[in-house]
């Protein structure tokens, strides 16, 4: 369930082109590092994924056009707030916290936090983690949390600017788990890499972790928010989110 901050890193040729008036294409900005299987670059180099996809299921609802905008993840919101993007679609989690600075479009999926450690390893989780080193990406709701409600467990938290990083290290031995999206580590978790690791626990349901996740909007964009919301409703009781849930996860997580 991902996360946000500064620095913009460009664009792909990936475009949603479909039947609208003459305007500047509607530029959704998703993470430049990849996320699989939320978002990703495919065998030809051109973005894909659950939220690529559903984004493009989104516009084509809307009847606009749209270009996928990669973006650092760590300059995310000011691209949002300087106009280089128009929306931020990437696992992008509803709290009070973010509310005061950007909008947001209605819930399209929620999914729980969960811990990937060694299947060698005993300790419990989150009870065990006195000592030990836990890996999460900075400005993410993970991160927030992991602030909130582990420091009383003695556990030494270490922040990465990409996932990626967390999960690499993770397997290098230089933590001792991470918390991240559960999806997204049960894709992890079946990589060939990472045959000795497990899914050890599922972080409880917590406001640092939103109200599920929506697409990221300025405040002033309540026409934008208005059409999406329409196209995201759609998107749920036809069975286009569910479909790509299927596709992407096994299983549906669609919804709030």
């Amino acid at each position: 369930m991902k996360q946000a901050i500064l620095k913009t890193v460009g664009m792909t040729a990936l475009a949603f082109t479909f039947t609208t008036a003459a305007a500047d294409p509607l530029k959704i900005g998703i993470s430049a590092e990849p996320y699989p299987p939320f978002t990703f670059k495919g065998s030809d180099g051109s973005w894909t994924g659950f939220e690529v996809e559903l984004g493009q299921a989104l516009c084509e609802k809307m009847q606009a056009e749209c270009e996928i905008t990669p973006t650092g993840w760590s300059g995310i919101f000011a691209a949002l707030d300087s106009g280089k993007i128009d929306m931020i679609m990437n696992s992008l989690s509803i709290t009070e916290q973010r509310k005061e600075v950007i909008d947001f479009t209605d819930p399209y999926y929620f999914t729980p936090s969960a811990y990937v450690a060694a299947k060698s390893d005993s300790f419990d989780i989150p009870e065990g983690l006195d000592g030990k080193l836990l890996g999460v990406q900075g400005g993410t709701t993970n991160a927030t949390y992991a602030r909130r409600e582990l420091r009383d467990t003695g556990v030494e938290i270490k922040i990465y600017d990409q996932q990626e990083q967390a999960n690499r290290d993770l397997f290098a031995g230089r933590v001792d788990a991470i918390l991240a999206d559960k999806v997204a580590m049960t894709e992890l978790v079946e990589r060939d890499e990472a045959s000795e690791y497990e899914i050890r626990a599922t972080a409880p349901r917590h406001a640092a972790f939103g109200e599920g996740v929506g697409i990221g909007l300025r405040q002033s964009d309540d026409d934008l928010r208005q059409r999406l919301n329409q196209a995201i409703s759609e998107a749920l009781e036809d069975g286009t989110c569910t479909d790509l849930s299927q596709e992407y996860f096994g299983t549906d997580i669609c919804g709030s």
